[in-house]
C-alpha cells in the first residue's frame, strides 16, 4: 500500500486507494449517496459540462491564492467539510484530518456528529475553527454544543439545514451499515434523547422527525443567543437564499449534503449561479459538493462562490494514509489550483469571474 500511495498523483487515485482499505459496511457509509445517487453523480458531471476559456499573456508579480472569509485572510480557498464519524476511516479519524489541515493552511469545519471530542479536534489543529452544528431536538443541548465550540477557540457555526432527515441510503442497507460499538458521536453522548416514537400506524417521518425540524423561527433564536458568524449549510433555492439574507446570517454554503439526501435534487454547481446573483455579494456563498480537481475550484469562484468545501477526497485521503494522506489531498488541489490560476491568467481570486467558463455541451 505504501509503493500504492505514492503514486497517487490526484485525488481519483486516493479515492481507488481507499475502497482497497475500507470495509464494505464504511465504503457504503462515506462513498454511497441516496436512493439511486443521481444527484451524487450531477454535482461530479456538472463541473464537467463547464469548460474553462484561457487568457493569455497576463503574466506578472504577486500571484497568490489568498483570500478573506468572515474577515479572516485565508492561504487558499479550499476548505474541509463537516464529515461525521471519521474514526470509521482512520485510527485518528479528525484530529489526523485537523493536524493536516493545519499543516496546508486549510480552514476545517467540524462536524456535529465527529467521533472525537470538539476540544480534541480544536487543539490538533489551529486551523480547525468552524464548527457544523445540527440543531438538537432541546433547545438547551443546542446551546451546550455551541458554548463547548465557543469555549474551544471555534470562529463561526455552520449550521446545516437540509437534513432534517437521512436520505435514502440503499447502498448502506445492502450493506447492512452499523456503526462499529468502539465508535460514535462523542459530542451527543449525555445531551437529551430524542423523543420516543410515533405511536403504531402514525408517520414517523412527519410526527417525529419534520415535527422535531428547525424552521427559521429557529436560526433567529440562535443569532440571539451567540456572537458567532452563522453561515447556513444546504441552501438550493435562490427564495431560500434570501430568506437567509433576511434572517441576517453571515454566509451561505451551497450543498446538497453531497447528494446523501434528496435524490435529484439539483447539482450544487448547477444553483450557485442563481443564488450567488440573489445575494449580491451581501455575504460570502460557498460551494459544497463534487469538487475533485483544481479547475473544478476555479469554476466554482467563476460563477459566484468564495470559496469551497471538499468532503469525500478528504475522507479517502484519511483511509489510504491517515493526516499525510489528506495533507496530500489538500495540497493537491491547492497545486492544481494554481496551475489553472496562471492557465486562465489570473493572478489572484480576485481576478476569476463569469468570463473564464463557457457551457461546454
Amino acid at each position: 500500500m505504501s509503493e500504492a500511495i505514492a503514486t497517487a498523483v490526484c485525488l481519483a487515485d486516493y479515492e481507488c486507494l481507499a475502497q482497497r482499505v475500507l470495509s464494505a459496511q464504511a465504503w457504503a457509509y462515506f462513498a454511497g449517496g441516496s436512493a439511486d445517487e443521481l444527484t451524487m453523480r450531477w454535482n461530479r458531471s456538472a463541473f464537467d459540462r463547464l469548460a474553462l476559456m484561457p487568457r493569455v499573456l497576463r503574466g506578472g508579480p504577486g500571484g497568490s491564492t489568498k483570500t478573506t472569509l468572515l474577515g479572516q485572510e485565508i492561504a487558499h480557498p479550499i476548505l474541509v467539510a463537516p464529515l461525521a464519524y471519521q474514526r470509521l476511516a482512520h485510527a485518528d479519524g479528525e484530529l489526523a484530518t485537523a493536524m493536516a489541515a493545519d499543516a496546508q493552511e486549510a480552514l476545517m469545519v467540524l462536524s456535529t456528529q465527529a467521533s472525537v471530542t470538539i476540544e480534541a479536534a480544536a487543539k490538533a489543529g489551529a486551523t480547525c475553527r468552524w464548527f457544523q452544528l445540527y440543531f438538537q431536538p432541546e433547545r438547551e443541548a443546542t446551546l451546550h454544543l455551541v458554548r463547548r465550540a465557543v469555549d474551544a477557540g471555534y470562529k463561526a457555526l455552520v449550521v446545516t439545514v437540509d437534513a432534517p432527515i437521512n436520505g435514502v441510503r440503499n447502498r448502506e442497507h445492502r450493506t447492512g451499515f452499523q456503526l462499529p460499538p468502539d465508535i460514535a458521536a462523542v459530542n451527543l453522548q449525555g445531551l437529551p434523547a430524542p423523543p420516543p416514537r410515533s405511536p403504531s400506524g402514525a408517520s414517523v417521518v412527519f410526527s417525529q422527525f419534520v415535527s422535531q425540524a428547525p424552521s427559521w423561527n429557529d436560526i433567529a433564536w440562535l443569532k440571539s443567543q451567540t456572537s458567532l458568524p452563522i453561515i447556513l449549510k444546504g441552501i438550493l433555492s435562490p427564495d431560500d437564499a434570501v430568506l437567509a439574507i433576511e434572517s441576517g446570517v453571515d454566509g451561505i454554503v451551497v450543498s446538497n449534503h453531497g447528494g446523501r439526501t434528496l435524490d435529484t435534487a439539483l447539482a450544487s454547481l448547477d444553483a450557485l449561479p442563481a443564488v450567488a446573483t440573489v445575494v449580491a455579494g451581501r455575504v460570502p456563498v460557498l460551494l459544497d459538493g463534487g469538487v475533485r480537481r483544481g479547475t473544478d475550484v476555479l469554476k466554482a469562484l467563476a460563477l459566484g462562490a468564495s470559496a469551497v468545501l471538499v468532503g469525500r477526497p478528504v475522507i479517502f485521503g484519511l483511509a489510504a494514509n491517515g493526516a499525510f494522506g489528506v495533507s496530500h489531498v489538500l495540497r493537491l488541489l491547492r497545486d492544481e489550483l494554481e496551475v489553472a490560476m496562471a492557465l486562465t491568467g489570473c493572478r489572484s481570486v480576485t481576478e476569476i469571474g463569469p468570463h473564464l467558463v463557457r457551457n461546454a455541451e
